[in-house]
């Protein structure tokens, strides 16, 4: 009995001594956000089919238990490129992004656990150059500056995308030229404007003396039908028509006949 309380003793001491030793290498907690993935240095190397979700895991001593933040993260980039003609602009980007944890093997075997540094800053970076070094100062600055920022956006997405990251956004904080270029692009633009104005303004007024124009006409026209169609015998008949309604009406007045012009009765009245 004495023998058998000495061994269990003995074997707890053991074991205590195996949890102080290897606890930290056998117990794992994995948090919400993060996922894990193993790696057997002494059966199958990288496990690439299971990750492990949040929760308590225990894990053999002698296997690496690696446990990835997934949650979404932002990196800022301030960066040189140069334009088509060999301009130097000044641009500051940043990205959005998280891994796919469902790849997760995947990207650790590819680029390991400082993939930030090793995958998504070179990888916008190049992007950035690639594109920007497509088009002129003006133009990324004004005139396109909306299409550099959609391509660059789709073209750093696709690549990231294909190495296993999830681009929540790519965006263009500010692009910077020298002082001297864009002192020359800003009053180009507004001498542009200050044209197109003018432009308008012009057309304007074409448009007004156009209307003006069609409008003296319709009334020429109209006066023209209006004179071809009063003729001496309808003026008379109208003439008569008036004095027989102005005899008929209650006001005093004296009717003369055939004094007025062409025969036509005329009305003296006393208003």
């Amino acid at each position: 009995m004495k023998t058998t309380n000495k061994s269990l003793i003995i074997i707890g001491a053991i074991v205590f001594v195996v949890l102080i030793i290897f606890g930290s290498k056998m117990f794992y907690i994995v948090k919400p956000g993060e996922k894990a993935i193993i790696f057997r240095p002494f059966t199958n190397g990288l496990d690439t089919t299971n990750v492990f979700d949040a929760g308590f895991h225990l894990v053999a001593p002698w296997n690496e238990f690696i446990v990835y933040n997934i949650k979404e993260r932002k990196t800022e980039e301030t960066m040189d490129v140069l334009d088509m003609n060999g301009l130097s602009i000044n641009v500051e980007v940043s990205v959005r992004f998280n891994p796919d944890f469902k790849k997760l093997p995947f990207l650790h075997q590819q680029f390991g656990e400082d993939y930030t540094n090793q995958l998504i800053i070179p990888e916008v970076r190049s992007t950035v150059r690639q594109v920007m070094g497509r088009f002129t100062a003006e133009e990324i600055y004004s005139k396109k500056r909306a299409a550099v920022e959609q391509a660059i956006i789709e073209e750093a997405t696709s690549k990231l995308n294909d190495n296993f990251i999830i681009t929540k956004a790519v965006l263009i904080r500010s692009i910077n030229l020298p002082p001297d270029i864009k002192k020359a692009i800003e009053m180009k633009l507004q001498q542009e404007q200050e044209a197109l104005a003018y432009e308008f303004k012009l057309d304007k007024e074409e448009q007004e003396a156009e209307r003006k124009r069609i409008a003296a006409e319709g009334e020429a026209r109209a006066n023209d039908i209006i004179n071809s169609s009063l003729t001496p015998e309808l003026l008379k008949m109208r003439g008569i028509e008036a004095t027989v309604r102005l005899s008929e009406s209650t006001n005093s007045k004296v009717v003369v006949i055939g004094s007025g012009k062409d025969g036509l009765p005329l009305i003296l009245g006393n208003n």
